[in-house]
């Protein structure tokens, strides 16, 4: 039978056929075995054709959302990717790949725990489980950044090559999930004493829904979305999207290759006519800024009035490690459940104007490191975020009597 189904119009009414049976309650399963046996395999861009069609036809788009993850499953093993594309490193579909592979880390790391939990008898204590799931569910609060770059960067123009359906459902899958991981950070702040029992019940509930949701979009991504997309897209358009990518961040994953297109004009890019950026006092190219700021002697962390962190210095001798994952994720994230209550109160005492400064020091592997957080405001007292500075004064504090002639020796 398959070898009569060739013609790509026959092929198409045939997935279409099966998806309404989806539709009408069809099971997955059986819904598959059907598409394997006539079919063989289903070429990724007949998925994206059909599912446009239908919703042209008038299928709702909110049908489409709801069983979109029975589609899923029926079509999982099913899909050919022969003749593909690939990304090569520094692409931003290499980079959507990579971050995949550590949003998968994470779950994975989840599903070790949630099955820790259905170990336990009646008697065992799941809280530090728990505090465990927490930092993992933090974690895969990025992708937020992973969603965003999807929506603002890459979905408008699949919409210039007329593919319009698609990314709206799968839009709403990421609103969908964002709700799950909202009600995870939720009930897991909420979460002092828990049984066994009750664990049990959140996790399936609450959490595994949530870690369920992300992997489930991981799938949709590298089968159908990204093969499709590398096909639509051009070069240049590509080149845009990663230029534009730095400023919505990455996720769990900081791209270290870089990315030029051949055959694609590259303007250098600058932030005035004569490529200085002018402040009140002066003003600097980006390069001699950025070299400047990165020979400080100390790091420097901002974080913006909406709690998200935006720029870190890269001097040579990092007191604290940092890769740029962290951009554009809320700093609270940034630090384990122990210390966030401290960095909450700081942030609502600089917002009120209670507080401008707070100062720690710690000892440090033998260093001792000075932590000072400085609340920045405007001309008119309005916040603007957060100034983290950190400096090794380990030599400093040996310093005695004073030193009025040159000595590069000390």
């Amino acid at each position: 039978m398959s070898e009569l189904i060739n013609n790509e119009r026959k092929r198409k009414d045939l997935l279409k056929h099966m998806i309404l049976q989806l539709h009408k309650g069809e099971a997955p399963e059986a819904v598959k075995k059907q598409l394997i046996r006539l079919m063989g395999q289903v070429p990724y861009s007949d998925i994206v054709e059909v599912e446009q069609e239908l919703i042209s036809e008038g299928l709702p788009q909110e049908e489409v959302l709801k069983l979109c993850d029975i589609h899923s499953a029926a079509l999982k093993g099913a899909i050919d990717h022969s003749g593909a594309k690939t990304a090569p490193a520094g692409h931003p579909v290499h980079t959507f790949i990579e971050e995949n592979r550590a949003l998968q880390w994470e779950i994975s790391s989840l599903e070790k725990l949630y099955d820790k939990i259905s170990k336990l008898n009646k008697k065992g204590n799941p809280g530090e489980v728990f505090k465990e799931m927490q930092l993992h569910f933090n974690s895969l609060m990025d992708v937020e950044k992973h969603y965003q770059r999807k929506e603002n960067l890459l979905f408008p123009f699949l919409e210039k090559h007329g593919v319009t359906g698609p990314p709206t459902v799968m839009w709403g899958k990421h609103d969908e999930t964002r709700e799950l991981l909202k009600g995870v950070i939720e009930t897991l702040n909420a979460v002092k004493d828990i049984s066994v029992e009750e664990a049990k019940t959140t996790i399936e509930i609450v959490l595994r829904p949530a870690s369920t949701a992300v992997e489930e979009m991981i799938y949709k991504e590298e089968e159908i979305l990204f093969p499709m997309s590398l096909d639509k897209l051009s070069d240049a358009e590509w080149y845009q999207v990663y230029k534009q990518s730095i400023e919505i961040g990455f996720c769990l994953y900081d791209p270290s290759d870089t990315w030029k297109p051949k055959g694609v004009e590259i303007k250098p890019e600058s932030s005035s006519a004569d490529g200085r950026i002018q402040l009140p006092s002066g003003s600097f190219s980006v390069t001699e800024l950025t070299t400047i700021l990165n020979t400080i002697p100390f790091d420097l962390t901002f974080v913006d009035k909406d709690d998200t962190v935006r720029y870190f210095t890269q001097g040579k001798e990092r007191i604290f490690a940092r890769n740029r994952a962290i951009l554009g994720r809320k700093v609270q994230l940034c630090h384990p459940p122990s210390s966030v209550h401290t960095v909450e109160k700081i942030l609502d005492d600089f917002k009120s104007g209670g507080q401008d400064s707070a100062a720690f020091w710690i000892n440090l592997g033998g260093k001792f490191i000075h932590i000072e957080y400085f609340a920045m405001r405007d001309n008119d007292g309005n916040y603007l975020g957060t100034l983290e500075v950190s400096q090794d004064l380990t030599e400093k504090r040996k310093i005695k009597g004073q030193q009025r002639l040159l000595d590069y020796s000390k």
